[in-house]
């Protein structure tokens, strides 16, 4: 398709209309008509064709510019009946600005709400009225928008206090309900009126208009073209690869373009994928639909008529243009509303805003993300007409609901996602509610979707088809408008409201009867169960309806009238489900312990039982209101309490209970998880609330109206244990020899379980309405309880708590009382610990503990009591009285049949002979025995008169059974146990409980007896009690203590025995250890006292010679290295490196043709070198290595995983540390410096270097093959006699060590160079020495950052990879060619000596000195080898060291900026010298360079950038010396103490002032200096040719991030996605290396890197970071490290909140803040270059980090 001409066409066409179009003209000629709405279609019918889709590709700048001067001009001209530009403006003057804000939220912007004011968590603040409001100094949630929402700011009711920010604030003067109209001439607004009814009329018509090939009457145009579009639109059950696999097939496009199509169709919801004649469309509609048709339905595609596209593209473009013009006045809003919401002729449902609501899901997104824009800004933002838009859509809710159900759309993008915005208005919900019935409609298209029922009428789940699942998601939809509608509470009722509230009650109901025993289960016996039963729906459906029914219970909480009213209906409805409850079920009576009770047989363990009660529950919580609002005492005649059948109501909850003790029994294992699940969510935070606790407080209500010695009979009967405690031989131990171990293991847990029930029915008593609580009393309960198993993080805290239906757990009112805070260090987080005061009202049997939580928390307390010194009874709190409608719950604990139950578990715990009992059974039985007591001993504290007293648990527990079986009582039974040996455990407690005896007697005795019976007695009594049992325990400590001793003293014996036998043994090894200790300090040098320690030059300190024995971690055997020995390997990870880049823009150089000999100091990219410091053999490790290599190929062959290393890359990790490693590198020993008499001097040297140069020339001359040498007229150098260019010197090095040699060397090349292996090539031995400058340059930076000496701070496996890369650098040259190392020293000399022979020899200023000095030093051994006369290398390296210092001068003085103007200090002395000095040397290189360099006046400006510029040089020369000669640091240099510079020149043989150097041999350096300085690249760089590097170097830091989280969120949702023209992006990632930021883990930002597609993310590391990335990822608040395209790993984000926890992916919402020392730390790592490192050992911890596709983030 010729895009190109039919684009250049376009113009010429309209050109001649262009310049004949007047839009003045037309707009008066539209004023003078009487159908303005046949004109304007006409116009549009021309004009629209010509402008848009005029080809396959749109072009939306001219299109915008054509529409805009053709077709939106003159409708603005008619609207203000003059010039626009004007016209509006005047309007914006006159208009009175909203009070609302209205700004639309973007996706990926920080949204703010107010913990305390928000009237619901849905009103939200945007940032700029945030920041300028009350709120930001409130408990505060920040969230990121999902898109769509708007800032409620301004609007009253969505605030408690505060609603406006200063932006929006009113002003006092405005007369608030002034009609905005009033401004306007009506002939304005019936103008207004009309273009607007047109405007809107055409897109409406437009956009829900379904043909493809005619267009709406009027619109016909009036020339016909045969071009059709292909038009694909976007749906949610295709995913991106099948879109893009179908359209390359279809319109045979390359991936790159079906990608970008993809991409369209997904954001804007549709895309033309093809332009052309009718038929060549039609048949790539027929693909695409062949192609997607095979899984699902086929992707919607149509052909249209390029003109009904053009009329739809203009029509979005009309809605824009009516949003935009509505913002200039508040009355033209309101004229749009009136315009939208006026009925048609057709009546109902017939204004233009109801036929595009009614119309959505017809539609493609992007029409759809229009007009609910619109909408937004106009009817949202007009407070008259948002009422009368809510009635539409409530009359409306049914029939969008369904649409929304059969559309694929998400809900973000359906009109029904707007109920939001309207149903969370107060006064609106409630004005819905009672005009539209809004409460029962929404409820009853819920239960109307939900079809499938079973016989009862119950819900029925059973195995979900696909489809139904969808819809089952779709449908909580509608709960989520249930609750927006309930959430605020009313505050007055009317009489309207009551009745219709209650209407959508009964609707409710019945919806509950639906559930109400829904998914029965039956135990499983024999076999275990076939499929697990569908389970997860109903507990679904039970989630999302938890917050409605507590809501609902609110509602009635707030008016007498409707509790009531409540009440009687959910009891009828209960009552109803229950009708079938007696039917078939034979009666029995149930006696004991002289009471008898009648109720029916039934067993849990047998028949159908349900854990879904929801109607019951409801009731149990209006009982609870009952007794809480006191209605059941002013109004009980009103109630239907008598006609309560309390055994009715407990039937079901207690099957509940059962059922989840008979599965803690092990007695259900055959049916599988799905019950386990169930149960375990039953008990769940989430749940709980409505299910657990209710069921209690139902038992609660129940067994208050009825005795107790009923309750518990049928309690005991439900649990399958009446027959155990009901035979009159009970106490006797039932005679069940023959039971098998399993059922008496069951009976036992059922009996713990069934005691534990009891505690909890008489205990529960901290929900107020049950005991006489505040509300708040429970939520401290919870948190003290949860704080007594452990320490806890706020996050947890809050996990472990229930939510409200504002998600806010209450906890932050009440949390300081019972714990205190303790902030985090670098790592961990912020922890609460429970006051130790709050400790004793600690309930071991807390109704919310999971088993593994009491045991815990059991642990934790006996524990804490000990430390104390306190004994291990944890006795039961004192607990708050209860309410008058529970009040005789108490007498559960003094009934008969309690302590009948009581007395029998006690006896057979006194006759342990039989396993029918458990210790927990009897604890518990402790624990209820504890109760009790403290019960009686309450009521007598709290008593006024005797007669009050009618708790006598002391009485009954004293007195024995009854004439037959003459049992023992009680409190006999007690004091039988108290000295029992097999109870040891219990005897703390035991022992409490009979002081408590004792005490309560004495209450009572006193209270009993008149005559004043001081207290002193019964404090006596205690006192005696205490101190007996303080000297028992004191007894046991002592004899403890001796036992202990007498121990110790045995084995210190047995050790004094030991090593005298084997004296001589140790004697050795302490020997060896002194010799070890002792390898850096001074006095084992034969050295002088006065002699300094010197580590390069003739005066070079030098150590004792020292064995150096290893062990090799693989085969544990000891090695000593030695030149010629086995070879020992360090394992070692080279990386790239750009850490301490100074030009991140350099681009990456060819591999193949790059020459590294010289580094720019730019350092922009280097090499290190890493080592975890493990030692193996060299023979070891390449077992070791091939051994990994078979398991990988055998893995391959398997089953594709990653692991943390590739093997292909020659990556391990290291067998003991696991650390990652691609290499290793040999152990040497240290060079041994020959100590040779010749020491020449400077000139002499330069004398013979030049001779040995010149030799050497000619040797490799003749070495080349003779068509490359031209005729040489130059006589042939005699070499001197001493130095033989041809000999060959002996390698000193063994065959193992020669081939670790190449193996490190060819790593470090091909890494460092991304080349393939290849040992010939001669720049390997450049690498090795750059890479050992790098590493070293690293090293000395992150000692000066973390404000360390140069020595002695190091971590020893640093330390032995210095000295391993230095020595290997020189004796690199013995695995290489000679000559070539030979050459590569010629020309690094060159740079510093001039030498004619050597062409292109860099300029001083880019050259790095360190990287120099290295390769210099340790390329000289090649040259050395060949030379006889005795020249002392030490010499030599002093003379080279002492040029390159003084080349590092010249360098810093050429590029010392201007002097800043500073105080400048007196010097003394010594400092005269070197500024003087530093002058001379400045000014003889100004007469070389010229007028570059500026004037300097101040030599002490000039010596200080000398002494600060060469600073890190220096530090970098003596790491370097010092591993290479292994000269031990003199001490100074371990400190950080004053006078370091003059112990560091001494250190490496300099005098302190560096200036002499140069001034001391200037005849000699003049010439090199002339040399250096007029070298042409010196001009360049200096006048802004190159990079110009300052020195020192500053160390490269993280860029700085700002404090407040929501700063960078507010960045990344500014942020668009650079490749899809303004689209946000979704994922927005900051790198923290250079601060771009990138669109992460999308199609539309994928480039090709090394032939496969990666994200932006690792794209941009091998830019920025040599393949090594840190970034930030903004939405979701977490740090990525990446290396290289396969590896990565997240890490915490440095942002915590106020509680001291990280927020990854922004759930919690907490305020977040920059915590400096984790980003510090986060720095650490990249500076030490442990990265890769972190990666590895993250994914070696978390398999599920392997299997993510790092390369596409």
């Amino acid at each position: 398709m010729a895009a190109a001409e039919s684009d250049r066409e376009v113009p010429s066409a309209l050109c001649t209309e262009f310049l004949n179009f007047s839009v003045k003209d037309t707009a008066s000629k539209w004023l003078q008509v009487t159908d303005l709405y046949k004109e304007v279609y006409h116009h549009l019918a021309r004009y629209v064709p010509k402008i848009y889709c005029l080809g396959p590709n749109l072009n939306p700048q001219s299109e915008d510019l054509l529409a805009q001067m053709l077709l939106q001009a003159p409708l603005e001209w008619y609207l203000c009946g003059e010039d626009p530009s004007t016209g509006l403006a005047k309007l914006e003057q006159n208009n009175q600005p909203s009070q609302l804000c209205g700004h639309v939220f973007k996706v990926g912007e920080p949204t703010y709400s107010c913990r305390e004011c928000a009237a619901d968590p849905t009103c939200v603040l945007c940032m700029q009225c945030f920041l300028g409001s009350v709120h930001k100094e409130h408990r505060y949630r920040m969230t990121t928008s999902g898109g769509g929402g708007f800032c409620d700011c301004g609007d009253t009711e969505a605030w408690k206090k505060g609603p406006y920010c200063q932006k929006h604030e009113p002003n006092i003067s405005d007369s608030c309900q002034e009609d905005p109209l009033a401004h306007l001439s009506t002939d304005m607004i019936a103008r207004c009126y009309n273009v607007f009814s047109v405007v809107l009329k055409y897109a409406v018509d437009m956009l829900t208009w379904d043909k493809e090939d005619e267009l709406p009457p009027g619109l016909e145009p009036p020339d016909r073209s045969d071009t059709y579009y292909c038009m694909l639109f976007n749906d949610e059950v295709h995913t991106y690869e099948q879109v893009i696999y179908t359209l390359q097939k279809a319109v045979n496009c390359t991936q790159k373009e079906a990608v970008s199509f993809a991409t369209t169709v997904d954001r804007d919801g549709r895309k033309s994928v093809r332009f052309g004649d009718f038929a060549f469309c039609e048949l790539a509609k027929s693909v695409i639909v062949r192609n997607t048709s095979r899984q699902s339905k086929p992707l919607r595609v149509q052909v249209m008529h390029s003109s009904v596209v053009a009329h739809q593209c203009f029509a979005l473009k009309a809605l824009h243009w009516l949003g935009h013009v509505i913002g200039y006045s508040d009355a033209l809003r309101r004229i749009l509303c009136q315009v939208g919401l006026e009925r048609g002729p057709e009546g109902e449902n017939s204004s233009l805003v109801d036929t595009l609501m009614l119309c959505d899901s017809k539609m493609w997104k992007g029409a759809r993300n229009v007009y609910h824009q619109l909408f937004m800004s106009s009817l949202l933002m007009d407070l008259k007409y948002k009422k009368l838009f809510a009635i539409q859509f409530a009359k409306n809710y049914r029939r969008l609901q369904t649409d929304f159900m059969e559309d694929d759309h998400e809900r973000v993008v359906s009109v029904t996602s707007l109920s939001v915005q309207l149903f969370t208005v107060p006064t609106m919900a409630r004005m819905l509610i009672t005009e539209e019935n809004l409460m029962t409609t929404i409820i009853r298209t819920f239960v109307d979707h939900l079809r499938h029922r079973d016989l009862q009428g119950r819900f029925q789940f059973e195995r979900y088809t696909a489809q139904q699942a969808f819809k089952f998601r779709r449908v909580q939809s509608l709960i989520g408008d249930l609750k927006y509608v309930l959430i605020s509470r009313p505050t007055e009722w009317s009489d309207q409201l009551r009745e219709k509230f209650l209407e959508g009650l009964d609707t409710f109901l019945e919806l509950l009867k639906c559930m109400q025993g829904m998914d029965p289960v039956v135990r499983q016996v024999g076999q275990h169960i076939e499929m697990e039963p569908e389970w997860e729906a109903a507990f679904t459906l039970q989630m999302k309806l938890t917050h409605i029914i507590s809501m609902i219970q609110e509602w009635c909480a707030t008016d007498e009238r409707v509790l009531i009213e409540a009440y009687k209906k959910c009891l009828t409805a209960l009552t109803h489900c229950h009708s079938g409850f007696a039917d078939g079920e034979q009666p029995i009576t149930l006696s004991m312990c002289g009471h008898s009770v009648d109720t029916i047989r039934y067993c849990v363990s047998q028949e159908k039982v349900s854990i879904h009660l929801p109607v019951s529950r409801l009731l149990a919580g209006l009982h609870v209101l009952l007794s809480k609002m006191e209605v059941a005492y002013r109004f009980p005649e009103q109630l239907p309490l008598s006609e309560l059948s309390p055994p009715m109501l407990i039937e079901h909850p207690l099957r509940c209970l059962v059922l989840c003790a008979q599965v803690h029994a092990g007695m259900w294992r055959r049916n599988g998880f799905s019950l386990v699940n169930q149960i375990y969510y039953y008990h769940n935070v989430k749940c709980r609330v409505e299910m657990f606790d209710k069921d209690l407080i139902m038992l609660q209500a129940g067994a208050s109206m009825m005795d107790p010695n009923h309750f518990l009979m049928i309690v005991l009967s439900r649990f399958e244990l009446y027959h155990i405690f009901s035979s009159a031989e009970c106490r006797k131990r039932y005679n069940r020899e023959n039971a098998n171990k399993d059922v008496v293991q069951q009976n036992n847990t059922l009996t713990e379980e069934m005691l534990h029930l009891i505690m909890m029915v008489v205990g529960e008593r901290f929900e107020s309405g049950i005991g006489q609580v505040e509300g708040c009393d429970e939520i401290k309960r919870e948190i003290l309880h949860q704080l007594c198993i452990r320490p806890m993080a706020h996050s947890e805290l809050v996990k472990a708590l229930p939510e409200n239906e504002n998600k806010e757990t209450g906890m932050e009112r009440v949390i300081d009382c019972v714990a205190s805070f303790k902030k985090p260090g670098v790592t961990g987080r912020g922890l609460y610990e429970l006051r130790p005061e709050c400790a004793k009202q600690f309930n071991l049997y807390f109704h919310h503990y999971s088993r593994a939580d009491q045991s815990k928390a059991e642990e934790a307390q006996r524990k804490l009591k000990r430390q104390n010194g306190e004994d291990t009874a944890l006795p039961p709190p004192v607990l708050p009285p209860f309410c008058p409608l529970f009040a005789s719950l108490v007498n559960i604990l003094q009934c008969d049949v309690l302590l009948g139950m009581l007395g029998a578990v006690l006896q057979w715990a006194v006759e342990p002979s039989a396993g029918h009992w458990s210790e927990s059974m009897l604890q518990r039985v402790l624990h209820l025995i504890g109760m009790a007591l403290l019960e009686e001993q309450q009521q007598l504290e709290n008593s006024s008169e005797d007669n009050d007293v009618y708790f006598n648990f002391t009485l009954k527990m004293s007195r024995p059974g009854e004439a037959p079986s003459n049992t023992a009582s009680v409190l006999a039974l007690l004091e039988n146990l108290q000295n029992a040996p097999h109870l040891e455990v219990h005897e703390d407690m035991i022992r409490w409980l009979l002081k408590t005896v004792a005490g309560i007697k004495t209450l009572r005795e006193r209270s009993a007896s008149t005559s004043t019976v001081t207290a002193s007695g019964s404090r006596g009594q205690e006192e005696t009690a205490c101190d007996k049992d303080k000297a028992e325990r004191k007894r046991k400590a002592e004899m403890a203590r001796l036992r202990r001793e007498k121990v110790m003293a045995q084995m210190s014996e047995m050790q004094r025995h030991f090593i005298n036998e084997n004296k001589e043994l140790f004697q050795q090894s302490l020997e060896e250890l002194d010799a070890s200790t002792s390898t850096s300090l001074d006095h084992r040098y034969p050295a002088s006292p006065d002699a300094a320690l010197a580590c390069v030059g003739p005066r070079r300190s030098r150590p004792r010679e020292k064995r150096q024995v290893v062990t090799c971690i693989l085969c544990q055997e000891e090695q000593e290295i030695r030149a010629d020995g086995k070879a020992m390997v360090l394992a070692a990870f080279v990386q790239r490196s750009t850490v301490m880049s100074k030009n991140r823009t350099r681009p990456p150089h060819d591999p193949k043709r790059y020459d590294p000999l010289f580094m720019h100091p730019d350092l922009s990219f280097g090499t290190h070198t890493g080592s975890c410091g493990h030692i193996m053999h060299s023979h070891c490790w390449q077992r070791y290595f091939e051994a990994v290599q078979a398991k990988e190929q055998r893995r391959q062959q398997r089953l594709r995983v990653h692991t943390s290393y590739d093997v292909g890359n020659g990556e391990f990790l290291c067998p003991l540390c696991e650390c990652l490693s691609n290499t290793v590198i040999p152990l040497l020993p240290r060079t041994m410096g020959s100590s040779s008499c010749e020491q020449p001097g400077l000139g002499q040297w330069l004398k013979t270097s030049g001779q040995q140069i010149k030799a050497m020339h000619s040797a490799h001359r003749k070495l080349q093959p003779v068509s490359t040498v031209e005729e040489t007229v130059e006589e042939e150098c005699p070499a001197p006699e001493v130095f033989t260019v041809d000999y060959i010197p002996t390698n000193p090095y063994s065959s193992t060590i020669k081939e670790m040699l190449t193996t490190f060397g060819s790593a470090t090349y091909k890494v460092g160079l991304k080349v393939h292996p290849n040992e010939q090539d001669p720049r390997i031995p450049i690498m090795c020495w750059s890479s050992c400058a790098y590493t070293i340059q690293s090293i000395e930076r992150l000692l000066v950052d973390e404000k360390k000496p140069l020595f002695g701070s190091l971590p020893c496996r640093q330390d032995d990879c210095l000295s391993s890369l230095a020595r290997f650098g020189s004796a690199c040259w013995t695995a290489a060619c000679q000559p070539t190392v030979q050459g590569h020293f010629i020309r690094l000399l060159a740079a510093l000596i001039p030498d004619p022979q050597v062409e292109a020899s860099p300029c001083i200023l880019d050259v790095d000195m360190l990287h120099l000095l290295v390769s210099v030093v340790l390329s000289y051994g090649s040259v050395h080898s060949q030379d006889s006369s005795g020249l002392s290398v030490d010499a030599v390296q002093l003379h080279l060291f002492h040029l390159i210092t003084v080349a590092h001068m010249v360098q810093i003085l050429l590029t010392s900026g201007p002097e800043e103007v500073t105080m400048e200090q007196e010097s003394g002395e010594a400092e005269r010298g070197e500024e003087e000095g530093a002058c001379r040397l400045y000014n003889t290189l100004r007469t070389l360079v010229g007028s570059s360099l500026p004037e300097v006046g101040s030599g002490w400006h000039l010596w200080r950038c000398v002494k600060t510029g060469i600073l890190p040089y220096l530090r970098g020369a003596a790491l370097f010396f010092h591993h290479l000669h292994g000269v031990p640091a003199p001490p100074e240099l371990h400190a950080l103490c004053p006078g370091q510079w003059e112990v560091l020149c001494g250190y490496l043989s300099l005098p302190s002032n560096l200036l002499q150097l140069f001034h001391g041999q200037q005849e000699l350096l003049e010439p090199l200096l002339h040399g250096w300085c007029t070298h042409p690249g010196i001009q360049q760089t200096l006048q802004g040719g190159g990079v110009l590097v300052s020195f020192p170097r500053e160390s490269n830091s993280l860029i700085d991030l700002p404090d407040d989280y929501s700063a960078l969120i507010n960045q990344a949702s500014s942020f668009t996605c650079p490749k899809s023209g303004g689209d946000k992006s979704r994922a927005p990632t900051l790198c923290l290396v250079c601060g771009s930021m990138l669109c992460s883990q999308s199609y539309c930002c994928q480039t090709e890197l090394e032939g496969e597609d990666v994200g932006a993310c690792t794209a941009h590391t091998f830019a920025c970071g040599a393949g090594v990335g840190i970034f930030l990822r903004v939405r979701e608040s977490q740090v990525l490290f990446l290396a290289g395209k396969t590896k990565g790993c997240f890490y915490a984000p440095p942002y915590l909140d106020d509680y001291g926890e990280t927020d990854q992916g922004l759930r919690r919402g907490n305020p977040l803040h920059l915590c400096h020392e984790r980003y510090r730390k986060i720095q650490k790592l990249w500076r030490q270059h442990s990265i890769t490192e972190e990666i590895g050992h993250a994914q070696e911890a978390n398999q599920t980090l392997v299997g993510i596709d790092w390369q596409h983030l």
